[in-house]
């Protein structure tokens, strides 16, 4: 079975482009959010094996998204993504239980390589 896969970005082109990074590479993408808000509801009602998010986004931010679904789900998987120059954020992130981090613009190798370490 494919592992299913959740990705959150405000960006819809990427979105569109980590989606066809991971589904050209066997993961199945079960969902997309635009913000954290819709990201923990997407969470709860989808159950991925791991949640690609974006760290800053309106509304409600990658890492206060994070936190949510942690505190829902202490064993959720999740990968953020950062573009240069966030390493505080980044680090905010891991010590709030992001499993990877991938620096935009991002290489797809690197994209598969996060997800296919994450899930072990």
């Amino acid at each position: 079975m494919a592992n299913r896969i959740l990705i959150v970005d405000d960006a819809a082109f990427m979105r569109m482009m980590i989606k066809e990074v991971l589904t050209k590479n066997g993961f199945e993408v079960v969902g997309e959010a635009e913000n954290g808000k819709i990201a923990l509801e997407k969470y709860k009602e989808l159950a991925p094996d791991l949640v690609i998010m974006d760290i800053t986004m309106p509304e409600v931010n990658g890492i206060e998204a994070l936190k949510s679904i942690k505190a829902f789900n202490a064993d959720a998987k999740v990968v953020m993504c950062s573009a240069m120059g966030q390493q505080a954020m980044v680090i905010e992130a891991i010590q709030s239980g992001a499993k990877d981090f991938i620096v935009k613009p991002f290489q797809a190798d690197r994209v598969c390589e996060a997800v296919r370490k994450v899930l072990g």
